[in-house]
């Protein structure tokens, strides 16, 4: 693991240090005491029945008595070990998964442009929820291992050097067995993460499109796409699970083999009088604690290959900077005028692909009324997005009120614009709520006039529980225009200096339209507004309309004047009429 990774990795030790240490603490004594029970039965065997048989009765209780405390303070100790440990675990797993959240917020469109959201969601919870229990199992179990082992070796050595070194023999040969194996299910491990992260994006796309689904009878073609990310996952799983059966049932044949050892060559010394039977049953005992470490440790590299490959995909996400960030000196906007100033803007979605724009100049003053019409594809929504640095210019600069949008903070910015856009999206939770995303400080009656504006009171007030009633997931239980008229009130609440619309009257009657048209141009006279329609007739009272085309602006000017330049505006507004 790289150093910065590595210093990573502990980082999320600090805040509980000291649960750390009593966790660590109580594994010491459990280890301790797992090595003593055995010598306090060998003290009784060799000691108090052969030195002293006739007084032996008080002593064996007495040794007996300690034996109970031994056990009664393990008992409390693997009890906190147990508990605490996996509360640790779990509350560095939150943190862990509090700050892979919050980076997933900082990160740009051009980012999940990109990005299956099942794998965004299988990095924050699978990913995290292993690298929890390796956190909790990590220490303690390092620290019994190590100890319980050790301890164990030089008690062997004390009872039986020669029997000792029979048995360590076998190590080496199950610790090159262990690595090879090991490194094969750290592998398919790592595999299996990402199938089942292609498992998750899959079904996030087909059941968040199940009415399309149903509506084009896919159901059939959407369960072979699912069974087949299903069955990648499956070979990836038989693979991981084969290699896995190898390592732990070889290393447990191994720990036969040294019972099977020390039975022989115990017996052995025993007919040659150089070991008693009760030493013999002592070394049994300890060989006994000795598989211990040793199955913990195979469960711990177990932990390990899944947490490493865990953090590994955690620390991936994490090393991703975003590209849009807040310019060192960057300031934050307290008012906005809305004077919006394009110079030489270009653009485009990633350095191997063509521009969207290019060397565009355009002049908004503040307070004026824009519509954006034209084809598809010539970058109305893009030039949009722009403004509230959704996306990076690739040259030129955009200003605001007089300053470069880059020398103002994101935040600020972003507060100052509000974003109605064409694919709405709301919320579980109530009407209330979506509403209320706008200005989360907002009291009832601001919501209220909002919904107003927006022409949305009415049809919110039919609903069961009005404003109180439950949008469901993505707002299904709503139809297309309530939910365009819900998000329209968002943003009348938001109250911003600059309004964008994409296409944001599109799923509108025409009644809602032209009540939503007249609070928009109510709206407009005290604000910046930039609509982009492809229905002509919502924007017939713009203050100036802009066609775009492939070389940039065509035409610019109002209804009246683009109508009597019986351009590429007139036709499309006379084509709409005849539809």
């Amino acid at each position: 693991m790289q150093t910065s990774r590595l210093k990573k990795f502990f980082s999320y030790y600090k805040p509980y240090k000291a649960l750390l240490l009593a966790d660590l603490a109580c594994a010491l004594v459990v280890a301790a005491i797992s090595l003593t029970l055995p010598l306090c039965a060998r003290y009784i065997t060799n000691v108090i029945l052969e030195q002293n048989p006739a007084n032996a009765l008080a002593q064996i209780f007495t040794v007996g008595a300690l034996m109970l405390l031994l056990v009664l303070i393990y008992t409390l100790c693997n009890s906190f070990v147990d508990y605490q440990g996996h509360m640790m675990g779990t509350l560095m797993e939150r943190d862990m998964r509090n700050e892979l959240f919050a980076h997933y917020q900082k990160l740009s469109f051009s980012f999940y442009d990109e990005q299956k959201v099942g794998q965004l969601m299988n990095r924050i919870t699978n990913d995290t929820y292993n690298l929890g229990e390796l956190y909790h199992h990590a220490p303690e179990d390092i620290v019994l291992t190590l100890l319980k082992f050790f301890g164990t070796f030089f008690i062997l050595l004390s009872i039986d050097v020669p029997l000792t070194l029979i048995l360590f023999l076998f190590l080496p040969f199950m610790g090159i067995f262990a690595f090879y194996f090991n490194g094969k299910m750290n592998r398919a491990f790592r595999q299996s993460k990402d199938r089942i992260g292609d498992i998750n994006a899959q079904l996030e796309d087909s059941l968040a499109g199940i009415r399309v689904v149903k509506s084009f009878t896919q159901e059939n073609a959407e369960q072979h796409k699912f069974e087949h990310e299903n069955e990648r996952f499956v070979d990836s799983r038989r693979d991981a699970y084969k290699n896995e059966t190898y390592f732990y049932n070889g290393v447990v044949a191994f720990t036969q083999l040294f019972t099977v050892a020390i039975i022989v060559f115990g017996a052995a010394s025993i007919a040659r009088g150089t070991l008693d039977l009760a030493d013999l049953v002592t070394y049994l005992l300890y060989v006994g604690i000795l598989v211990e470490p040793i199955r913990t440790a195979l469960n711990f590299l177990r932990l390990y290959q899944e947490g490493i490959t865990g953090f590994d995909r955690f620390m991936e996400m994490l090393e991703i900077q975003p590209d849009i960030v807040d310019r060192k000196g960057a300031t934050n906007l307290q008012q906005s005028l809305g004077q919006i100033s394009f110079k030489n803007v270009s653009f485009k979605y990633r350095d191997e692909l063509e521009y969207v724009l290019k060397n565009n100049s355009l002049d908004i003053r503040s307070g004026e009324y824009v519509a954006l019409v034209g084809p598809s594809g010539v970058g109305k929504t893009t030039l949009c997005s722009l403004i509230p640095r959704f996306y990076e210019v690739s040259s030129g600069a955009i200003l605001l009120d007089g300053k470069d949008i880059r020398d103002i903070s994101l935040s600020s910015l972003r507060k100052h614009i509000g974003v109605v856009q064409q694919d709405v999206y709301l919320f579980s939770g109530t009407v209330a709520d979506n509403i209320r995303y706008g200005k989360p400080e907002a009291k009832d009656w601001e919501i209220i006039e909002a919904a107003k504006q927006a022409n949305a009171h009415d049809f919110i007030m039919s609903l069961p529980q009005g404003y109180n009633t439950d949008v469901g997931q993505r707002g299904v239980k709503l139809s297309g225009g309530q939910k365009q008229r819900i998000s329209i009130a968002r943003v009348f609440l938001k109250n911003p200096a600059i309004i964008i619309f994409d296409e944001a009257t599109s799923s509108l009657d025409n009644e809602s339209e032209k009540a939503v048209q007249d609070s928009l141009e109510c709206l407009a006279s005290k604000r910046t507004m930039i609509v982009i329609a492809h229905r002509l007739s919502t924007i017939r009272n713009a203050g100036r309309i802009l066609v775009l085309g492939d070389e940039g602006i065509t035409e610019q000017g109002s209804h009246k004047d683009l109508m009597a330049l019986d351009g590429t505006y007139a036709n499309l507004y006379k084509m709409q009429l005849r539809l």
